[in-house]
């Protein structure tokens, strides 16, 4: 199991962007592979949905609907949405709001562990 912690804004850095496009790899190469991805601090805002970014920028929400499809498993911090008022807030199908005790579970089970 492969585990991406996902820490930037959606937009402003390609930390996120850089992220997805690892996953995406990792799922088209690596078919059998299981990924998870766990989003935290400002990450957490990649989960909303009807995002509109400029023409010709990536997109976050399409990128994460496309992981999912293709069988990630995506958990947004509930502490870290909460701080940032969207714990409320329809996020983006497929995607939950989580602990830091599951993800202390997901560090402890996975093979490899990357930071974004």
């Amino acid at each position: 199991m492969v585990l991406l912690i996902l820490n930037d804004a959606p937009y402003g850095s390609e930390k996120v962007y850089n992220a997805l496009r690892l996953a995406m790899k990792l799922q088209q190469e690596h078919a059998d592979t299981q990924l998870r991805i766990f989003l935290m601090a400002d990450a957490v805002t990649g989960a909303l949905p009807r995002q509109s970014p400029p023409d010709g920028y990536y997109n976050i929400e399409r990128m994460l609907r496309g992981v999912i499809t293709h069988g990630a498993t995506v958990k947004a911090c509930g502490t870290c949405a909460e701080a940032r008022g969207i714990d409320n807030v329809p996020l983006i199908d497929g995607v939950a709001i989580s602990t830091m005790s599951e993800l202390a579970g997901w560090v402890m089970e996975a093979d490899k562990v990357l930071t974004f």
